[in-house]
């Protein structure tokens, strides 16, 4: 989008089709929906806003926003980042650099989350990030206490921010810890989404996130395995009889993951697919005794 002569013109319509042309030749993926989210902000309208407007002129300071905008895109800073804003099980969330991303793929744990969570009145979520997982199962839940622990300062901070723009504020304790460390409980569910990428498949990642994204959220050790080892090893101590231990973990991740809650002593151990085919949540639980 090139600055236009003073006759030229800059209807929506055009704007978006030079843009996502222009995001896609950068190597954007989805380059017309970030174009359009993108010209939401600047415009102050929603996506339906931009179709019955396709014919508006855009104002020269209108195209400076815009242009400022796609100009972060094409450097392939991720949308939620220059947006400061997300959404998770169609909950609003603040995201800001520093912090992960949701994706869609973690609903997936939260649904087996729910599924199990009957009776529970304590949960812990381990490295909560933007909180997605602890906000939205108190969101869930009304009847539940929810610990959320991140080792990430400015994580735990937009992550309380979180809390309150979804009315959910008072259900949880925040708490700085590693998750080598985790809180004693007894819980009756414990989620995490810990990092699991293995440390030479960081510099392959897009540069939405290898460039961008937390490095301490990504991480996972050697084989991307590290943190599984220290959930798994806590499970037993940290669970209350019944209790489940549900994790999400990355592709070809599955079998490992279960073979460590297996050792640790966990039953009934499972794994859910997303809704891509993708292994993506590994659990179990703690087995009580026999009456």
């Amino acid at each position: 989008m090139n600055k236009p002569g003073l006759k030229e013109t800059w209807t929506v319509l055009r704007v978006l089709q030079w843009t996502a042309g222009y995001l896609q030749e950068k190597g954007v993926d989805g380059a017309r929906l970030d174009a359009e989210l993108l010209l939401t902000e600047v415009l102050q309208l929603d996506r339906v806003g931009l179709y019955v407007n396709y014919d508006r002129p855009l104002e020269a300071a209108e195209l400076a926003a815009y242009r400022q905008l796609v100009g972060r895109r094409a450097r392939r800073e991720p949308v939620a980042y220059i947006l400061e804003r997300s959404e998770f099980w169609s909950l609003p969330f603040v995201i800001r650099p520093g912090v992960l991303i949701p994706r869609p793929d973690t609903e997936v744990l939260v649904e087996e989350a729910l599924a199990r969570a009957a009776g529970a009145s304590r949960i812990l979520d381990v490295g909560t990030g933007s909180g997605a997982l602890a906000v939205t199962l108190t969101h869930e839940l009304p009847d539940v206490r929810l610990v959320a622990i991140d080792i990430c300062e400015k994580a735990l901070e937009v992550a309380q921010e979180n809390a309150h723009l979804n009315k959910v504020a008072e259900r949880i304790n925040f708490q700085q810890a590693d998750l080598r460390q985790l809180p004693a409980g007894p819980f009756e569910l414990i989620v995490a989404n810990p990092p699991y990428i293995p440390q030479k498949d960081l510099a392959a990642l897009q540069p939405e996130v290898r460039d961008y994204e937390p490095q301490l959220a990504l991480a996972g050790g050697d084989d991307g395995l590290d943190c599984y080892r220290a959930l798994a090893a806590q499970a037993t101590r940290c669970l209350s009889g019944g209790g489940w231990l549900l994790l999400e973990v990355g592709i070809g991740q599955a079998e490992a993951v279960q073979q460590l809650l297996s050792q640790a002593g966990l039953g009934e151990i499972f794994c859910r697919n997303d809704y891509a085919g993708v292994a993506r949540v590994v659990g179990g639980h703690l087995v009580t005794a026999a009456a």
